[in-house]
């Protein structure tokens, strides 16, 4: 699916990725791209349409929904994590997640299905994670909030073909962005640069693709899956007998 000429609509694009696939899909040639934030006075991309959105809202994706009639590409890139462990803390950043990254995403599924069926099928992006598919042992509720949007990409990928939308799903590890200043100071982590991970996204979207993998790291994990979860896991195994 070509990009020039289409009009999208990116998700979470003041900041981070979404401000870098707002300025990519312009320079790409897209004929208009809505910039959607909580505060459309953030976006400060030239060119770009600023619009007024919280994805965790029904009426506010209801009334970008009706404002962005002639939308043929949806970028969700919108999330939010908050490095809760499953154990111990408070869930309500874990709740926070799911609210974003998993029913934001749905709530603009549902919204923009039926604006890309009538205007010829278009396509959906979805954001995602390597925490899509590997818990890492901490902070793994952002991990259950992208697991959850990775099986919405499948199901939605299924339920829209007969209206010729297309789905795909972009996975990465961490980006060079605000989301990742935690790991920063961490030796054995490397942070992507956002703008490569968006071109590679945009190239394998219009390439057809059902999914993008943006790292080796990513690549491999996601090359493991059929293993058994002893060999995925083999951290876990050290634990004293009577306490697994």
């Amino acid at each position: 699916m070509e990009i020039k000429n289409q009009t999208a609509l990116v998700t979470g694009a003041n900041r981070g990725i979404g401000r870098h696939f707002v300025t990519e899909l312009l320079r790409r040639g897209a004929a208009k791209v809505y910039a959607a934030a909580r505060n459309p006075a953030s976006v400060d991309v030239p060119g770009a349409t600023p619009l007024r959105l919280d994805v965790t809202d029904d009426d506010s994706v209801a009334a970008a929904a009706a404002l962005a009639q002639d939308v043929t590409v949806l970028v969700n890139n919108a999330g939010v994590a908050a490095l809760t462990p499953f154990v111990g803390g408070d869930l309500s950043g874990a709740r926070r997640e799911m609210e974003v990254n998993y029913w934001g995403t749905l709530r603009m599924v549902r919204a923009f299905a039926p604006i890309l069926g009538r205007n010829g099928g278009g396509g959906i992006l979805d954001v995602l994670s390597q925490s899509s598919f590997r818990a890492f042992g901490f902070a793994d509720t952002y991990g259950a909030a992208k697991a959850a949007a990775w099986q919405l990409t499948n199901g939605v990928r299924l339920e829209l073909a007969g209206q010729g939308t297309q789905v795909t799903g972009l996975a990465m590890a961490l980006v060079d962005t605000d989301m990742s200043d935690w790991a920063r100071e961490q030796d054995d982590w490397a942070l992507a640069e956002p703008r490569d991970i968006v071109r590679q996204a945009l190239d394998g979207f219009e390439a057809g693709a059902f999914e993008v993998l943006g790292d080796e790291m990513t690549r491999e994990w996601r090359s493991r899956l059929g293993e058994p979860a002893e060999a995925l896991y083999p951290q876990a195994a050290t634990a004293p007998a009577g306490r697994r």
